[in-house]
């Protein structure tokens, strides 16, 4: 074998035309040439683009010649050669076709296509906002003008019904109420808000506070949410101004507002003044006989029969459960009658649309006052009954409350809550659930309270209140007709004598 650069030598000597080989050749010259003309081994034309223009030139090659006169014709430059006599004197090739490309400063920049594409937009953006700043301002004329009207009309009410006895009672009568009859209009509300003045702290919880306020000379009660328990003032809210609640045992609801004061929000829910306060309080303070027990009784089942029941009419009603009934949210009238207030955790059903609403507020129950159910977590949250059943439960328990404080033959005990003798006083949630749910306890009947008629047929009535099974309990409707049957029995000897 050959070496490599003696074998590439030979195969370049080959591929020279033999008239190359045996002596120079005569080229036509157009640069730099005398007379013409040049003396070489090739000849050669080339072209190339310079400036927009072709530039060509003829000449010889004295060596290399096989390098350049084999490339390619390529873009803007290219040769051609031959290897005879003046070979190349009317020897001619065309370039190929190049696109020109141009100068980069006629390339758009990215700020200007920034400019071509934020310019447009900002400019509609404005316009939107102009537009938008028109109609807000037209707008809030317009509302000035309706609430300036509605203001005359306002002070022209209050005005009037300072002339009665009652001003409340003028102002709730059916003509101001709003078209579910529920309260009075938002206007009038929040004209009755301002106009309150704040006596004294009648009241403290997690809740926020109670204040015994006067309006024209009245007492009212307002309710001083917490900011942490908004979502129960929105709830109650809504309710007292959408749903048909005038009742005798329902707390009666005046007026609901969010007020600024000492550079705060404040939430109120104005409501009826009850001096006695919740029946938890009164039966701190009081011991009751069998006639004031079942009136207690009876009327707190009358409350909620009335939210449990849904009634249809033009101003009818939907059902409603508490879901937070207890002795603090029982309010005791001066006819010593029970009125049900706090429905910040109330769940409305309405049977003719099967609407169920649950609201969104994230605080629960009171623990010591939950059914079994709701402490295993089995309560069936879609089905309304499951509601009214917790009730129930809880009502029961209430009812308890009112007994033990009941004298009979000279004997009453202390005021307890439900559980005392098994929970600690503020019982968490796994101290209900051991005690309600895993050992199935109820609270302890006493004893003597089967010696009155009366008092052992509320007994019988708490223990089916506290059933394990919620379907096995007994209804509000039911319990109320049990205590209508017990007035009528404990009235019957007084209208004999």
């Amino acid at each position: 074998m050959l070496p490599r650069a003696v074998r590439n030598l030979f195969l370049a000597v080959l591929s020279v035309p033999r008239s190359v080989t045996d002596g120079k050749l005569n080229c036509a010259c157009e640069s730099g040439c005398d007379n013409a003309t040049c003396s070489g081994l090739v000849c050669f034309v080339s072209k190339a683009l310079e400036d927009g223009e072709t530039v060509r030139r003829k000449g010889c090659l004295q060596g290399n010649f096989n390098e350049h006169c084999q490339s390619r014709i390529m873009g803007r430059q290219g040769m051609r050669c031959c290897s005879s006599d003046m070979c190349n004197k009317d020897l001619d090739f065309h370039l190929p076709v190049t696109t020109v490309t141009p100068p980069p400063e006629d390339i758009p920049s990215v700020k200007s296509l920034l400019l071509m594409v934020l310019l447009p937009l900002l400019a509609l953006l404005v316009l939107a906002t102009l537009v938008g700043l028109v109609a807000w301002k037209v707008n809030q004329r317009r509302r000035k003008r309706l609430l300036h009207t509605e203001l005359e009309d306002t002070d022209l009410m209050l005005k009037a019904s300072l002339v009665g006895d009652s001003t409340l009672e003028d102002l709730l009568n059916d003509d101001c109420t709003t078209g579910s009859g529920s309260g009075l209009p938002f206007l009038v509300q929040r004209t009755v808000a301002r106009q309150i003045t704040l006596v004294e702290c009648v009241g403290k919880g997690r809740y926020g506070e109670v204040w015994r306020g006067m309006w024209h000379g009245e007492n009212v009660a307002v309710k001083i949410f917490s900011s942490r328990d908004e979502q129960s003032w929105f709830r109650e809210t809504e309710i007292y101004n959408t749903v048909l609640l005038r009742h005798d045992n329902i707390l009666g609801f005046i007026a609901s507002d969010m007020t600024s004061r000492n550079s705060s929000t404040q939430l109120w829910l104005i409501t009826h003044y009850h001096e006695y306060g919740s029946l938890y309080d009164y039966l701190q303070r009081t011991s009751l006989d069998v006639e004031t027990c079942l009136r207690l009784a009876a009327s707190a089942i009358c409350g909620l029969v009335h939210l449990h029941v849904e009634i249809f009419s033009t101003q009818g009603k939907p059902a409603i459960a508490h879901r937070d009934l207890k002795s603090r949210n029982i309010l005791v009238k001066n006819n010593r009658q029970c009125c049900i207030a706090d429905l910040g955790l109330s769940v409305i059903h309405s049977q003719a649309s099967d609407y169920l609403d649950i609201g969104n507020n994230p605080r629960v129950g009171t623990k010591r006052y939950m059914a079994p159910e709701v402490l295993d977590e089995h309560i069936r949250t879609d089905c309304f009954e499951s509601y009214k059943q917790t009730d129930i439960w809880a009502y029961g328990l209430v009812l308890w409350e009112i007994t033990r404080r009941t004298v009979v033959n000279g004997i009453v005990e202390d005021y307890k809550p439900p559980f005392f003798d098994l929970v600690p006083s503020d019982p968490s949630f796994e101290d209900m659930k051991k005690v309600v749910c895993v050992d199935q306890q109820t609270p302890t009947i006493p004893n003597r309270l089967y010696s009155d008629p009366t008092l052992s047929a509320l007994a019988r009535v708490m223990k089916e209140c506290w059933y394990q099974s919620p379907s096995a309990r007994l209804t509000a409707l039911r319990i109320k007709k049990t205590l209508k049957k017990l007035s009528g029995s404990l009235d019957a000897p007084k209208q004999d004598y």
